[in-house]
C-alpha cells in the first residue's frame, strides 16, 4: 500500500500515540471500534487481521520487572537439565530399550523454572492450590526438580521407567503409577489441553456453587505446538473463551518442531495458533524474541527487519538455529541491506547468541505474570523456543531431537561447558553421568526451598484420599425402587427415579453432579432443569421459549447439572474433573454422567482409559443401551460391546442391570465402595436401556449375587430335563419367556439367572484361578460363578457380542455353555425383528437349550428341529456377524 500523503499519516499516528500516552489503551481501544463502525457503515473494507506482528505482546516498558536473582536460577536451572539429561541416558546405557525424551525439556526448562520459582501454587487449608498439566515429554525435568528438592530419591532416579519392582519413576505423569506426585495424566497427546479447560471450568462451577474460594486458583497447562494438531487440544477452546475463564493458562512451548519434523515448516505455528486464540476470545501473550532483539527493534527505523520477521518461515527459523551466526548474518539478516546494517557492528557468535524470547527468564515472567493478572479471559502464552536446547550438534534445532536419548562423551562435555558445570563435575567424572545434589545449607540450597516456600510448598503433589467423612445413603433409601413397580418402565426411568432419592438426600443431594451432553429429554431427565437448574456463569440472559412448563429450560449461575451440548468429549472431561475432585479440592463431588451407550467408551476410549489411570470416582451410565433394544436408531447408535470395552480398563466396575432393584443395589453400593471409609479408586460403568417392561420386587437376599455378578431369579419345573438360562439386561426377559415354554411345552426344567455383570465373574474367576496357580499347597478358592451354578448346561444370552459372556466359560462348572449374543452390526427395526435377527430371542434360547440338551443324549433331536420349525427360524440366512 503507497502512502499518497505523508504528513498526514504522521498526523494520524501522532495523534494515536497522544491517545495512548495520556489516556491510556481502552480510550484508544474506543476511538478505534468507533472509527471501524464508521468505515463499515460505508462499506468500507477494514484492513483488520486477526494476527499480531511476529513480535513479543507486551512492550519493553510493559514488562513487569523480574523479583529474583537471575544468576543464582540459571545455575539451578542449569543443574536440573543436567539431571534431567543424566537421569535418560544412564537409563538408555543400561537398557537402550527403555526409551525416554531429552530434547522436549531442554526445549522449555525456561518455562517450568519461572512457574516453579513464581507462580504455581501448592494446595492450603483454604484451597487445593494450583493445578498443573505438564507436558507428558517434559517429566524428566520435573523429576529432576523433585530429587533436588529432596522429593525424590537418587535410587528412584537410577530406576526411571523402571517401575516393575515398585523404586521407578514413570515415563511420563501417570497417577495411578505415582499416586502421591503426579495429579493429571497429559499422554496421549491432546489429553492435557482438554482436560485443563474443563478443570478450570469446573472450578468456576464449584466456586458458583460455594464449594470453594473464588479466585484463589489457576489452572495451568503446558503443551506442545505439535500437540496442537491433536482436536482435543483445540477442540474446546471455544468454550474457555465464552465462559470466560480467567483461571486458566496455556503456555504453548513453540520449539516449531514435532517428532519427525517442524509443524509448519511452510508457515508460521505462532501466528497460526494466535489467530485461533484470538477468535475464541483468549487472551493472548506471544514472546517471540529475548532481550537481545529489543536494542535491534529499536534501531529498525525502517520496519525492515519486523518485515523480514514477519515473512520468514517456520522451517527456516528451525534451520537458522541448527547452523551458526555465520549462516544467520548471511541468510537472515542478508536478506536487505537495511537489516544487514542491523548487525554490522556485532560478531558471527554475538549474532548466534540472540534468544527466542521462550529462553529470557525476563521475558517468560513478564508473560506469566501478565497472564495471571488477566482478568475476564482465559490467556494462552506462546513461547517461542528451540529444540533440544542446550544439546549443541548433538540436536539442538535438529529434526532428530526428539528420538536422541544418548549422546558421546564429547558432547556431553560440551553441554557441560554450556552449562557451566565445570566446578559441579570434574571432566573425570563426566563419563559416569553423576546426578548432582544441592548441599544443604548451601545458596542454592537455600534458594530453591525458598521459592518454593513462598508459595505455600512443593509441587507436583497429589491428594490421594479425601479427607473428610460423608455420612452415605443406605439401601433402604432407595425403597420405591427394592419393590414392585406398579406400571411398566425402563431401567433408564429407574435410574432418573435414583437419581432423585440422591439429590434429595440430606447428607450428599448437593455434591450429585448429574452431566448431559444434550440428551436429557430423551433421558426422560428435562425435570432436572427446573429442580436443580443447569449451570451457567451468565445464568439466564433470555426468556426461554417453554417458560410457562413446568419442567423449563432453566439456566443459573448456582445451577447443579453440567449440559455440554453436543460434545461427548467435553462432557467426559467434565466428569474426570467431577471425579477427580476428592483429589484436586479435598472435595469428593459425586459424578453421575449419562450418554447414548455407544457414544461411550467407543468414542472417547482414551479419556476412559485416562480417568482409571487418574483415579476417579463416580458413575458412567450407557443409556440406551443394547443392540436389539435402541430398535430404531441402526447401525452408528446400537451399542453391543460397550461392556467388552468397559472391562479393559481394570478400575472400572460395570454392570448390565434389568431391574430397578438391581440397579438400586448397584447405585447405593458404588457410592459406599467410592465414598465410604474405604474410598476404593474405581469407577463404575452401568448401561441401562428405553424398553419399559415390567419390574418385580427384590428377591429376598439377592443383594450379595447383584453385587459380585450373578444370582438366582427363578426356578422352573421339568420332568424329561433340567438346563440352567443366564441373562443380562433386557434379554434376561427373553430368558425367562423360554424358561417357560421350555417347562410348559418341553418338559425342561430350568433355573433362571440375573447376570448383573460378566465383567466381574471373569475377573473374579480369573484372580482365583492366579491364586490357586500361586499357592498350590493352599485350600483352592472357587469362582463365584462357579459356587451358583450347577452342573446342568448353561445357556446365556445377551445384548451384547458374544464374547462379553464367553469370557466365563472357563469358570462354569457344567461341561455345557453355549452363549447367544448380537454379534454383527446393528440396524433398525423393531426390537421383535432384531433378536430374531440376531438369534437372542426366546426362541432362540429354546433352541439353544434343546440342542445342549441334546448333545448330552438327554432329548431326542427331533426336538431340536421341531423347535426349529416352530419358531419359523431360517436354516440358511446369514450369519448376522456378517450380515
Amino acid at each position: 500500500m503507497q502512502d499518497l500523503d505523508p504528513i498526514e499519516t504522521q498526523e494520524w499516528l501522532d495523534a494515536l500515540e497522544s491517545v495512548l500516552d495520556r489516556e491510556g489503551e481502552d480510550r484508544a481501544h474506543y476511538l478505534m471500534t468507533r472509527l471501524g463502525e464508521l468505515a463499515t457503515r460505508s462499506g468500507a473494507q477494514l484492513p483488520y487481521a486477526i494476527t499480531t506482528p511476529y513480535r513479543n505482546t507486551i512492550p519493553v516498558t510493559h514488562e513487569a520487572r523480574m523479583p529474583g536473582d537471575l544468576f543464582m536460577e540459571r545455575r539451578i536451572r542449569s543443574l536440573v537439565r543436567w539431571n534431567a539429561l543424566a537421569m535418560v541416558m544412564r537409563t538408555n546405557l543400561d537398557d537402550p530399550d527403555l526409551g525416554g525424551h531429552i530434547s522436549s525439556f531442554a526445549s522449555s526448562a525456561t518455562l517450568y523454572d519461572i512457574g516453579f520459582n513464581y507462580f504455581f501454587q501448592a494446595p492450603t487449608e483454604e484451597h487445593g492450590g494450583d493445578l498443573v498439566f505438564y507436558q507428558g515429554h517434559a517429566s524428566p525435568g520435573v523429576y529432576a526438580r523433585a530429587f533436588m528438592e529432596g522429593r525424590i530419591s537418587e535410587d528412584q532416579m537410577k530406576n526411571f521407567r523402571r517401575e516393575v519392582d515398585g523404586k521407578g519413576l514413570s515415563s511420563y505423569p501417570h497417577p495411578w503409577l505415582m499416586p502421591d506426585f503426579w495429579q493429571f495424566p497429559t499422554v496421549s497427546m491432546g489429553l492435557g489441553p482438554i482436560q485443563a479447560i474443563y478443570q478450570a471450568r469446573f472450578m468456576k462451577y464449584l466456586e458458583a456453587r460455594g464449594f470453594i474460594p473464588a479466585g484463589k486458583q489457576k489452572v495451568w497447562c503446558f503443551m506442545g505446538d505439535g500437540e496442537c494438531d491433536e482436536p482435543e487440544s483445540l477442540g474446546a477452546i471455544s468454550l474457555a473463551g465464552r465462559e470466560k475463564l480467567d483461571n486458566l493458562i496455556f503456555v504453548i512451548n513453540c520449539n516449531l518442531q514435532r517428532l519427525d519434523g517442524p509443524v509448519r515448516g511452510n508457515g508460521k505455528i505462532i501466528q497460526e495458533l494466535e489467530g485461533l486464540f484470538r477468535g475464541a476470545g483468549w487472551n493472548v501473550i506471544k514472546v517471540v524474541w529475548g532481550s537481545g532483539w529489543d536494542k535491534l527493534l529499536a534501531k529498525d527505523t525502517t520496519g525492515k527487519l519486523l518485515q523480514l520477521m514477519n515473512e520468514t518461515v517456520d522451517g527456516d527459523y528451525q534451520t537458522y538455529k541448527a547452523k551458526d551466526g555465520a549462516y544467520v548474518r548471511q541468510h537472515f539478516f542478508g536478506r536487505y541491506p537495511e537489516t544487514a546494517a542491523l548487525v554490522a557492528d556485532m560478531t558471527d557468535e554475538e549474532i548466534f547468541a540472540l534468544k527466542r524470547g521462550g529462553h529470557e527468564p525476563s521475558k517468560l515472567f513478564a508473560a506469566f505474570k501478565a497472564a495471571q493478572e488477566c482478568k475476564g479471559r482465559p490467556t494462552v502464552i506462546l513461547a517461542k523456543t528451540i529444540k533440544g536446547y542446550g544439546m549443541g550438534e548433538a540436536a539442538e534445532g535438529k529434526n532428530i531431537a526428539h528420538q536422541v536419548k544418548k549422546m558421546d562423551m564429547t558432547h556431553v562435555l560440551q553441554i557441560r561447558k554450556r552449562l557451566g558445570l565445570e566446578d559441579y563435575i570434574s571432566e573425570e567424572d563426566v563419563a559416569s553421568l553423576p546426578y548432582i545434589q544441592l548441599p544443604e545449607g548451601s545458596p542454592e540450597h537455600q534458594y530453591l526451598h525458598a521459592r518454593r516456600n513462598a508459595l505455600n510448598g512443593y509441587t507436583p503433589v497429589r491428594l490421594p484420599q479425601f479427607s473428610e467423612t460423608l455420612t452415605l445413603p443406605e439401601l433402604n433409601a432407595f425403597e420405591p425402587l427394592l419393590e414392585e413397580q406398579k406400571r411398566e418402565i425402563s431401567t433408564t426411568m429407574a435410574f432418573v427415579r435414583g437419581l432423585n432419592v440422591l439429590l434429595k438426600d440430606a447428607n450428599i443431594g448437593q455434591r450429585i453432579v448429574p452431566i448431559i451432553a444434550d440428551e436429557a429429554r430423551t433421558f426422560g431427565m428435562e425435570g432436572l432443569f427446573r429442580q436443580i437448574g443447569i449451570y451457567n456463569p451468565r445464568g439466564q440472559t433470555y426468556t426461554p421459549e417453554d417458560r410457562a412448563v413446568v419442567s423449563y429450560y432453566k439456566e443459573e449461575t448456582s445451577g447443579q447439572v453440567l449440559q455440554e451440548g453436543i460434545n461427548e468429549l467435553g462432557a467426559m472431561a467434565s466428569w474426570v474433573a467431577a471425579a477427580t475432585s476428592y483429589s484436586t479440592n479435598d472435595l469428593p463431588m459425586i459424578p453421575f454422567y449419562i450418554y447414548y451407550s455407544m457414544f461411550g467408551f467407543q468414542r472417547v476410549g482414551d479419556m476412559a482409559w485416562l480417568a482409571g489411570d487418574q483415579q476417579a470416582r463416580g458413575f458412567l451410565l450407557g443409556a440406551t443401551a443394547g443392540r436389539t433394544t435402541l430398535n430404531g436408531e441402526g447401525l452408528q447408535h446400537e451399542d453391543g460391546h460397550s461392556h467388552i470395552l468397559a472391562g479393559t480398563v481394570p478400575n472400572c466396575i460395570s454392570y448390565d442391570p434389568t431391574y430397578a432393584y438391581e440397579l438400586a443395589v448397584i447405585m447405593q453400593d458404588g457410592i459406599r465402595r467410592m465414598y465410604g471409609a474405604d474410598q476404593e479408586n474405581i469407577y463404575y460403568y452401568i448401561t441401562v436401556m428405553n424398553e419399559n417392561y415390567h419390574h418385580p420386587a427384590m428377591p429376598q437376599g439377592a443383594e450379595e449375587g447383584i453385587r459380585r455378578g450373578l444370582y438366582k431369579l427363578e426356578s422352573h419345573a421339568g420332568d424329561k430335563a433340567k438346563v440352567q438360562l443366564m441373562g443380562s439386561g433386557t434379554i434376561l426377559n427373553e430368558v425367562r419367556k423360554a424358561a417357560e415354554i421350555l417347562s410348559e411345552d418341553y418338559g425342561v426344567g430350568s433355573d433362571v439367572f440375573s447376570v448383573t455383570s460378566f465383567n466381574e465373574l471373569a475377573r473374579d474367576g480369573q484372580d482365583c484361578e492366579r491364586f490357586n496357580m500361586l499357592h498350590p499347597l493352599e485350600q483352592e478358592k472357587v469362582p463365584y460363578i462357579a459356587q451358583v451354578l450347577g452342573k446342568e448346561p448353561v445357556i446365556a444370552a445377551t445384548d451384547y457380542i458374544k464374547n462379553y459372556a464367553d469370557q466365563v466359560r472357563a469358570f462354569v462348572p457344567s461341561v455345557s455353555y453355549k452363549v447367544l449374543g448380537t454379534d454383527g452390526y446393528g440396524r433398525s427395526d423393531s426390537r421383535e425383528n432384531l433378536r430374531r435377527h440376531f438369534e437372542v430371542n426366546a426362541g432362540y434360547v429354546v433352541l439353544a437349550a434343546l440342542r445342549e440338551l441334546a448333545k448330552q443324549g438327554a432329548v431326542d433331536k427331533q426336538l431340536v428341529q421341531d423347535a426349529i420349525a416352530r419358531f419359523g427360524i431360517d436354516t440358511n440366512k446369514t450369519n448376522p456377524l456378517y450380515a
